[in-house]
């Protein structure tokens, strides 16, 4: 489960569907393009804490997920631990699986 939400991060990032990086993260949720954002868990609290009040400001969904190394890999970057997802199909697909997958009710 955990390897299909990193392909679709990388199906994502090829599509140009994915910022990295806190600012540009800040950026596009501020701008009401990013339709989920995903923190690393081993970012620091003070930065977690920051971006999820950013985000429910906003109203867009945030989940503390995964690690910086892995979240790098998978979007072909180095050091990112925090993404925004602007495509809303792969956004739902990975808060899906993230959720436990595709189980309903």
């Amino acid at each position: 489960m955990i390897n299909k939400i990193y392909g679709l991060l990388g199906i994502c990032a090829k599509a140009g569907d994915i910022v990295s990086g806190t600012d540009i993260t800040i950026e596009t949720v501020e701008k009401k393009k990013a339709k989920l954002v995903i923190v690393a868990e081993n970012c620091s609290e003070k930065t977690i804490k920051n971006i999820k009040f950013i985000c429910e400001k906003n109203n867009v969904p945030i989940y503390v997920f995964g690690n910086i190394e892995d979240i790098s890999k998978s979007i072909g970057k180095n050091n990112r631990g925090i993404i925004a997802i602007k495509n809303e199909n792969i956004a739902t697909e990975i808060i899906k699986k993230i959720c436990g997958g595709d189980t309903i009710g």
